[in-house]
């Protein structure tokens, strides 16, 4: 099984191009930077220990990463590990690592930049005012449109329920 899940933020603003040939696909191109906590043997206290991991997003993800993403910004990546190589202009051949993202979610406020949080701290990953998920399945819209799970206006139930979803139980639930 090849499966990655990544948070980070942002260490640059998103690259985007076009691959050429008759199907023009959109490529962005972004680093992540992922923190590891880890305790100093010698003085004990906690270390940040980031690693810097290139992403790559393909088609109409990679046009709304473009659009909506910038330095700073936080993002869950779920995807794959992808290595390659190639030889460089001095002959030398050097290789490379870097994750295909399959699933885009932006974790910051749209208009805030790296202060986005993961499990409800500062807003955050699936909340409403953590970012708008961008995967094959989302809705079309944009960044900020509301979660895909809000109420319509004049829509719904008084419960909160969407248009086209039902109330379940707990004992509806097989776990």
């Amino acid at each position: 099984m090849n499966s990655v899940i990544l948070i980070g933020n942002l260490t640059r603003d998103p690259e985007l191009r076009y691959s050429t040939g008759g199907n023009q696909t959109a490529i962005c191109r972004f680093t992540v930077a992922v923190n590891e906590r880890r305790r100093n043997p010698q003085t004990q206290e906690w270390e940040d220990n980031p690693s810097f991991i290139p992403i790559v997003v393909f088609g109409k993800q990679a046009e709304n990463c473009d659009r909506f993403l910038s330095k700073g910004k936080k993002v869950a990546v779920n995807g794959r590990i992808q290595t390659g190589s190639y030889v460089n202009k001095e002959g030398n051949k050097v290789y490379t690592t870097e994750v295909i993202a399959s699933n885009i979610e932006f974790l910051s406020p749209k208009n805030e930049g790296g202060q986005g949080g993961f499990g409800g701290f500062d807003g955050g990953f699936g909340q409403q005012s953590g970012g708008y998920a961008q995967s094959q399945q989302a809705p079309q819209g944009g960044y900020g449109q509301g979660s895909p799970f809000q109420e319509e206006q004049g829509g719904g139930s008084d419960q909160g329920i969407p248009d086209g979803f039902q109330k379940i139980q707990d004992d509806d639930i097989p776990f």
